[in-house]
């Protein structure tokens, strides 16, 4: 995302959007009542209402919207913000209804009476230049999965699998299913300009992978790490791996996975903890939110079911008494526990009482 200018005392902040990262950002930044303007297709109707042939065009213009709803799909690239028209041209009433379809190139401005600190720092963390770019593999020898990280999660590429062979000619069907494993990694490499490369696999898998690697660019590229099967669960294992630390801590999802981490150790042992809705918002009255965790779906749910300013009064609570706020993307394993515990949880600075 490029900031193009930002004026957070006046409430003010104007952005372009440059890729699908950007549009996950935005929809947790993007609240109730906040005012987005910019440039926007308007359907308008031309000729007079007593005649019969009424055409409908798409005109370019420049609004501004007082928020009413925020929706957005992964699958359709669109980060939809609906509301009532609060500036525009002459010609289209004000308080009428319009949808901004934000996508790739887009430029909004988006106004707030008050930005918290985690929409602020949320902001500028999608605005930083485009973190490493890394591959994750992993593979036994029958199977291999391929999963590029994403700010948002992760996204699984392809998968390939190999012939099990008979006991007698293993090596060779390995061999061959190997060079198909290099022959991916380095098309990958060469298409997405890799950072980093994590391979990891069962066993000895991943060693005997190495030893068919001649290419040097690559295999100064790779992390070795370790899973305990193979296919998308062990993705999401191999993100909490220690080996792949170095490769994943500047990454928003590897302090996900950390935080969630935290918070099941918290309820398991220590009770410094609290999930569900009413036990979290009671905390957070209280003042003894650390910090807050809530899921992009359970936002999603809520502003659905219009029931979202509850939730926004609690983030502001827990803003002014200087506690952190952390949304958990639902793509990944982490936002999944949390989902199961009803998508909103905290972890406490001191034990309350119900």
């Amino acid at each position: 995302m490029k900031l193009i200018h930002s004026d957070f005392k006046k409430g003010q902040v104007k952005v372009k959007i440059e890729n699908l990262d950007d549009l996950w950002y935005l929809n947790q930044i993007i609240e109730t009542n906040d005012l987005v303007k910019g440039k926007t297709l308007r359907k308008i109707k031309i000729g007079q209402e007593q005649q019969r042939k009424i055409k409908i065009a798409k005109k370019s213009v420049f609004l501004q919207i007082q928020v009413e709803k925020v929706e957005f799909s992964k699958t359709s690239n669109i980060l939809r913000v609906s509301g009532t028209i609060k500036q525009g041209p002459e010609d289209i009433p004000l308080g009428s209804y319009h949808t901004f379809n934000i996508e790739e190139n887009t430029i909004i401005a988006i106004i707030k009476q008050h930005w918290l600190k985690f929409q602020i720092d949320k902001l500028k963390e999608a605005s930083k230049e485009t973190k490493s770019k890394i591959l994750i593999c992993v593979h036994d020898r029958e199977e291999a999965y391929f999963a590029l990280m994403k700010k948002y999660g992760y996204s699984l590429l392809s998968t390939i699998k190999g012939t099990v062979a008979k006991k007698a000619d293993e090596q060779k069907v390995e061999s061959t299913f190997y060079k198909d494993i290099i022959k991916q990694l380095q098309e990958y490499d060469k298409r997405h300009n890799l950072n980093k490369i994590i391979i990891a696999s069962p066993a000895f898998w991943k060693e005997d992978l190495m030893k068919e690697l001649s290419d040097k660019s690559l295999k100064d590229k790779i992390i070795l790490a370790t899973c305990s099967s193979v296919g998308e669960n062990a993705i999401n294992e191999v993100l909490k791996r220690p080996e792949t630390e170095e490769a994943l801590k500047q990454d928003r999802i590897s302090k996900e996975f950390k935080v969630v981490d935290e918070l099941l150790t918290e309820i398991s042992k220590n009770n410094l903890a609290s999930y569900g809705l009413k036990e979290t918002k009671n905390a957070a009255q209280a003042g003894a939110v650390k910090t807050l965790l809530i899921t992009d779906r359970f936002i999603q749910k809520r502003r659905e079911e219009n029931k979202y300013t509850e939730i926004e009064e609690m983030m502001k609570t827990v803003d002014k008494i200087k506690g952190s706020i952390i949304v958990i993307s639902s793509d990944h394993e982490a936002g999944k526990k949390l989902n199961g515990l009803g998508g909103i949880a905290a972890i406490l600075r001191y034990k309350i009482s119900y």
